[in-house]
This record gives C-alpha cells, sequence and structure tokens, in this order.
C-alpha cells in the first residue's frame, strides 16, 4: 500500500522530509516494505552518528527506525511475541482508543537515549549485527540472497 500521509504537526521524532520522499519513491516502484523501512533506519543511523541520541545496540538503533517508518505507514510484519500480543489485543478490543504519550514518559524516554553511547551505528557494530544476523538464516535463504545479489550485479553491469 505504500506509505501513508503523516500528520502534519510535527516533532523532534517525525522522519525528515528527504526520508519520507524517499519512502514514497520506494513505495511508488513497488519495492518491499523491507526497502521502504530501510529509509528509516537509515536515517535513525545517522541520528545516532551525529550524536541528536544515542543507541545501547545496534537492534535498538533498527528497532527505533522501524517504529518509525511503521508510525509513517509502511506495512512491516511484527515478529516474536510483540506480534501475537498485538494481534490478541486487536481481537480481544476492536475499538482501540489509543491514549496520548504521557510527556513525562517521552522526556525520560528522549533523555535516557541521549545518554548513551553511539558505536551502535558504527560501520564496524552494524557489519557485526549483520553477520550475527546472516548466522542464524539457514544456508539455504543465504545462498538465495547470494545468487538474488549476484543477478543484480550482473543487471546493473550489463545497464552500464
Amino acid at each position: 500500500m505504500g506509505v501513508a500521509h503523516l500528520l502534519p504537526k510535527g516533532g523532534k521524532h517525525m522522519p525528515e522530509q528527504e526520508t519520507l520522499e524517499r519512502a514514497h519513491e520506494d513505495a511508488r516502484e513497488g519495492k518491499a516494505p523491507s526497502t521502504q523501512a530501510g529509509e528509516f533506519v537509515r536515517e535513525e543511523m545517522h541520528h545516532v552518528r551525529e550524536g541528536k541520541h544515542g543507541a545501547r545496540s545496534t537492534e535498538q538503533a533498527i528497532a527505533i527506525g522501524l517504529s518509525k517508518a511503521r508510525r509513517a505507514g509502511v506495512r512491516i510484519p511484527r515478529k516474536g511475541t510483540a506480534a501475537k500480543n498485538a494481534s490478541r489485543k486487536r481481537t480481544s478490543s476492536r475499538k482501540s482508543t489509543r491514549k496520548r504519550p504521557s510527556a513525562k514518559r517521552s522526556r525520560a524516554v528522549s533523555k535516557a537515549l541521549r545518554r548513551e553511547g553511539h558505536s551502535a551505528a558504527s560501520r564496524s557494530a552494524l557489519s557485526r549485527h549483520a553477520r550475527k544476523v546472516a548466522r542464524k538464516r539457514p544456508a539455504s535463504k543465504r545462498s538465495a540472497a547470494a545468487k538474488k545479489a549476484a543477478r543484480t550485479r550482473a543487471r546493473r553491469r550489463s545497464s552500464r
């Protein structure tokens, strides 16, 4: 479905306009939701690197980016226990009136993130994380991804 329109009232937790435009473009081109969400994760990595806030781990920085993407309307499926809880909540209460998050909690979260380190978004940390996640995937999936990458490279080289 693509990226939905965000509410006009912005704040410091809203994605940058440039990120939204790139995600919209990906949606128009029919790219996968994970590709669209990648733009938000990329933005988050830049924020951690430039010192806007920190992150305890690479996973946390990625999670913040994915959360922003979901709020922007990118349809990324949730995984694990959170997904089960979310679907259970949806079925139990259909009306789901969302309360505005408390200002005190928002401030506390922002303050805590600012205290965290910035090495979670370093190239080496991202590389370490990518390898760790790849190791968990079965060999068949890793092989398929490598073959797809090779095909993409070949296609790009021939179009030059």
